[in-house]
């Protein structure tokens, strides 16, 4: 089995990938004081913690948890094959960016794993998490691209300390765009609000890259993806587990 981590800024998605099946897969919270031996402990309680293990891949945003996973590897997994994708690892993924090595880890992988499943023509990757970004990957698979957004539940989150009279509530399509109530008012705002922006980013996008929107697909991914698919019109696929699936490829690349 390959173990498969991807640690982002609010969630970590941990995978065990039999071949190119995805077998088991947990998301837990991201704890950036954890230490490599208290990573270790939430494996251990996850699955049996390393007996079937025979690879492991891992990409981080966090500075801090990737050296306490450069450590956890060393510590317990000092006889598996394993890569921590960070500058200079081979993805195959060509980055046509000013400075290349200030684009995420998880972005190139999702990248990898967009041209993987959608190649042949451009695809934009939509990572809904701690930011909302936009990857632009071409048809011959090169990282063009990109956007950054504030997050839902940062913007919603900032909203809530700047506001007096507002508060946390849940994300649900309101019973109406124009809302009746606060509630469903943050509701209204939030769903209709980040769904337009994706929408209008896409098109903007594919207006730039000259082939308009039938002529790429739109990937979204990301554990906050849900809350807008039945909302957003350019949404194509949905991939909750694109970067597990990006970490197996660069793994294979790496390890052949």
């Amino acid at each position: 089995m390959l173990l498969a981590i991807d640690v982002g800024n609010t969630e970590t998605v941990v995978g065990l990938l039999d071949g190119t099946t995805i077998a088991r897969h947990w998301r837990v919270a991201t704890e950036a004081r954890r230490t490599a031996d208290e990573i270790m402990v939430l494996l251990r309680g996850l699955f049996d913690g390393g007996d079937d293990v025979d690879g492991i891949a891992v990409c981080s945003t966090v500075p801090a948890v990737q050296r306490e996973m450069r450590q956890l590897i060393q510590r317990y997994f000092d006889d598996v094959p394993s890569l921590l994708v960070e500058p200079g690892v081979r993805t195959g993924v060509p980055v046509l960016m000013d400075n290349p090595r200030e684009v995420g880890t998880d972005r190139i992988v999702n990248s990898l794993a967009a041209t993987h499943l959608y190649g042949g023509r451009p695809c934009i990757v939509v990572d809904f998490g701690t930011a909302t970004t936009f990857d632009v990957v071409s048809a011959r698979g090169e990282y063009v691209g990109g956007a950054i957004a504030p997050g839902i539940e940062v913007s919603l989150e900032a909203l809530g300390k700047a506001g007096a009279q507002l508060r946390r509530v849940e994300l649900v399509r309101p019973r109406s765009v124009i809302a009746k109530n606060t509630v469903e008012a943050l509701q209204s705002g939030a769903l209709y609000g980040f769904s337009g922006q994706v929408d209008n980013i896409v098109t903007r996008m594919a207006a730039e890259l000259g082939v308009g929107l039938d002529g790429l697909t739109v990937i979204a991914t990301g554990g906050l993806a849900p809350l807008v698919l039945d909302e957003s019109t350019t949404i194509d696929e949905h991939e909750p587990l694109l970067t597990l699936i990006g970490l197996r490829l660069v793994f294979d690349r790496n390890h052949q």
